[in-house]
């Protein structure tokens, strides 16, 4: 397993510095513009309420803006496990079945390697390699912290990326999940990336119509807290998301123990056939 978790590392290593640099960069830019949002005051929120009822929906606390919570959850973690689950679902869904579909996984299957510690040392690889970006994120924050006066500690900015990073584990879980069902990994990781945005759609919506809430309680989306997270994690949400991990990482491990690996290409979808087939001699 420790030999698939350093090959998946380094199979990612062009896109952990990619997206590493690429979100710590966003995230040094916003903390550096903190000061000059905090010192609008009034102005800013004249502004906010320009803007129409159903936009401000899908970015809930957006009138806590003056404040360091608000300001991280508005412009980075309302919208950042939307942005890093691009790569989050992308990999997952082709974490394993994508090797299959070129060709490659029933050889790395005939080498003297179990398909637990196959499957487990990708999944903990692309773990890692999430890990790795989002302590770069952190890091953007927690430096300039100080001198652009968000007033926060280290360990207070390291809080919302905890449940971040549970969600993205989810979605990577659920992208791996459905690539043992679907006939592609494609299918499986547009069919992923569908959920996440239609959770993301239904919860600003739900702001709108609150008969939508009872629905959106049965989603991922609802327990994760953003920014909130900086005056304290909710123990009870973040182990229910993590638990969901566990449940569908299982499941997935359970059919790839029992799926037939095959030469490669794609599967076809497997619909009933009605009627019989004729022959002919």
């Amino acid at each position: 397993m420790w030999a698939e978790f350093k090959h998946t590392l380094r199979r990612l290593r062009w896109q952990i510095v990619g997206w590493a640099g690429g979100v710590a960069a966003y995230g040094l830019m916003m903390a550096y513009l903190f000061p000059s949002i905090a010192d609008m005051g009034d102005v800013m929120y004249e502004y906010i309420n320009m803007f129409p009822e159903a936009m401000m929906a899908f970015f809930e606390n957006i009138y806590l803006i003056g404040t360091p919570m608000g300001y991280m959850d508005v412009y980075f973690f309302s919208y950042m496990h939307m942005i890093i689950g691009i790569l989050a679902i992308g990999t997952g869904a082709g974490l394993l079945v994508g090797d299959e579909e070129k060709g490659v996984l029933d050889l790395v299957l005939a080498q003297p390697v179990s398909r637990t510690s196959l499957f487990f040392g990708r999944f903990l690889g692309l773990a890692a390699a999430l890990a790795a970006i989002l302590v770069a994120g952190w890091l953007s924050w927690s430096i300039p912290a100080g001198s652009v006066g968000l007033e926060l500690s280290w360990l207070q900015l390291l809080l919302p990326f905890l449940p971040l990073f549970v969600v993205l584990l989810l979605f990577t879980a659920i992208a791996v999940l459905l690539s043992m069902i679907m006939p592609a990994a494609r299918i499986a990781g547009m069919l992923t990336g569908a959920i996440l945005v239609g959770n993301f759609l239904l919860l600003g919506l739900s702001n709108i119509n609150d008969k939508l809430k009872p629905l959106m309680k049965l989603t991922p989306l609802y327990y994760y807290q953003g920014g909130l997270a900086v005056e304290g994690l909710n123990g009870t949400w973040l182990l229910g998301l993590l638990l969901c991990v566990l449940l569908a990482i299982a499941v997935a491990w359970l059919l790839f123990l029992r799926r037939d690996i095959r030469v490669g290409g794609e599967r076809s979808w497997k619909l009933p056939v009605f009627g019989k087939r004729s022959t002919t001699s």
